[in-house]
């Protein structure tokens, strides 16, 4: 049949003798570069031989123990931190962020206070705001009167505005600059503007101690806030950060109160963090919760979707944050968490001093300049000076302690050291190992059962009178 066909072949042409069998692991123990194992095979001492045989087994078995270390220890993930002070010519100054604590202008607001309560429930996606049981009616009856009503269109026309009356200084690094210098954006304190932001060409500084020079006015008469809210301040508050950022203000601006000269040093501090499973950052991560929730993207979030509607704000994506809070779903710093950490981020850590703007002879020129009263000068500036410490930045960056050719180099240096070995030993190991695998699997195939015989008995089994010839013949 035809497995006794497979069989002869078998035994032909691929199954060698066994004394050819023999030679070939004399052969391979005599020229292989795995130092040692020629010795065993070509001492004629017995008792060298088995020294031989004890030297190659004990470094085999150190270098096992080795590499098996270095492969543990590679599978921890192990990371080293380099902080590297870089010291340059020029360096990029930041972007800046500056809002007015007052929000709104006082006469779009004086007879519509309930713009306050519905602006803190549109920031609500930036920081935690509750809505009291008080305001609950008056919030109700607003939205089903004003159903079409737009908070983002009413805060950037009525909301704080930079123009040539707010800011009434501008100077970066000995040039003027102009309030159209500054990109509008939204944040939790409404209308914000940004000086050097993403879509200008980069500006650097190239002496330390110069920088950003800033006089603003915050016309307390004209713009106003609701302190039964908690908003009971006045002057600038700003955020610096990395011009490819959206400024994040929740416990990170720094505020300037009227009346004062705010100095601010600065440093660039840049963190380089490796991807799981050696550090914790997930570059792929998108945050769309709100979004698939809602269908709808509230418009001071980044992003591109359908804006969100007054009502949708209040039904929808201001429960969804309290949902998010509530079932943990927004957990920061590991790399299987909602929001882990970045692989790179640009901070600028800050040290502010302060001091009172102006002395006599500053407030009366002031006075003079502007037309305005000395109380006006104390109640309404703000001087705020933003500059390098130093011509230099940080760079803290998170390295992987051990790579994959380190790792390699590491396996190969201990097979190299206790068993001669390299990579083209490693290739006769598995010729060796192959043609051996080999040569049992035909061995096993020919110690095989006989396949039964199924066919018609008349064909295959001898007659009677053949039986007789046979038996005749013998």
């Amino acid at each position: 049949g035809i497995l006794e066909k497979i069989r002869l072949y078998l035994i032909k042409k691929l199954l060698p003798h066994l004394e050819d069998r023999r030679k070939y692991h004399q052969e391979f123990a005599s020229s292989t570069s795995f130092h040692g194992v020629h010795n065993i095979v070509q001492k004629q001492s017995k008792t060298r031989k088995v020294l031989w045989l004890l030297v190659v087994v004990g470094c085999l078995a150190i270098a096992i123990w080795q590499i098996c270390g270095r492969f543990i220890y590679y599978f921890t993930w192990p990371t080293t931190t380099t902080v590297v002070i870089q010291y340059v010519e020029n360096v990029k100054f930041p972007a800046v962020t500056f809002c007015n604590l007052n929000r709104f202008q006082a006469h779009a607001v004086s007879n519509l206070k309930i713009i306050f309560l519905i602006w803190n429930i549109v920031s609500g996606v930036l920081q935690k705001f509750a809505v009291q049981d008080k305001y609950s009616q008056e919030l109700n009856d607003f939205l089903l009167g004003n159903q079409n009503f737009s908070i983002k269109e009413f805060t950037r026309k009525n909301g704080f505005y930079l123009n040539s009356s707010t800011l009434l200084e501008c100077e970066f690094f000995g040039k003027p600059c102009y309030p159209q210098d500054f990109e509008h954006v939204f944040t939790e304190y409404g209308n914000c503007f940004t000086f050097n932001h993403n879509d200008l060409p980069a500006r650097k500084v190239s002496l330390s101690g110069r920088g950003l020079h800033l006089l603003f006015d915050v016309q307390q008469e004209q713009f106003t806030d609701e302190p039964a809210l908690g908003y009971t301040d006045a002057g600038i508050t700003f955020v610096i950060h990395s011009p490819k950022e959206l400024p994040r203000f929740d416990g990170l601006g720094l505020l300037t109160p009227v009346g004062m000269h705010a100095q601010v040093a600065i440093r660039q501090l840049k963190s380089i963090i490796q991807e799981y499973p050696w550090g914790e950052c997930k570059p792929d991560i998108k945050l769309q919760y709100i979004q698939d929730w809602c269908g709808c993207l509230p418009f001071i979030l980044p992003g591109n979707g359908t804006e969100c509607d007054l009502l949708k704000f209040y039904n929808c994506v201001y429960p969804a944050v309290y949902d998010i809070e509530i079932k943990g779903l927004c957990t920061v710093g590991t790399h299987n968490s909602t929001c882990p950490a970045p692989c790179e981020e640009t901070d600028y850590p800050t040290t502010v001093t302060y001091s009172s703007f102006g002395g006599e002879k500053a407030i009366k020129y002031f006075s003079a300049k502007l037309k305005k009263s000395p109380e006006y000068i104390r109640q309404n500036l703000v001087r705020i000076d933003i500059k390098y410490h130093d011509l230099s930045y940080k760079i803290t960056q998170q390295q992987k302690a051990l790579t994959i050719s380190e790792l390699l180099a590491d396996v190969g240096g201990q097979l190299g050291l206790f068993c001669g070995a390299s990579m083209i030993t490693i290739i006769e190991l598995l010729e060796y190992i192959f043609t051996n695998f080999c040569w049992m699997c035909i061995f096993l195939l020919l110690k095989a059962p006989e396949m039964p015989q199924w066919n018609n008995p008349s064909q295959n089994q001898p007659t009677h009178k053949e039986k007789k010839k046979g038996i005749q013949e013998c």
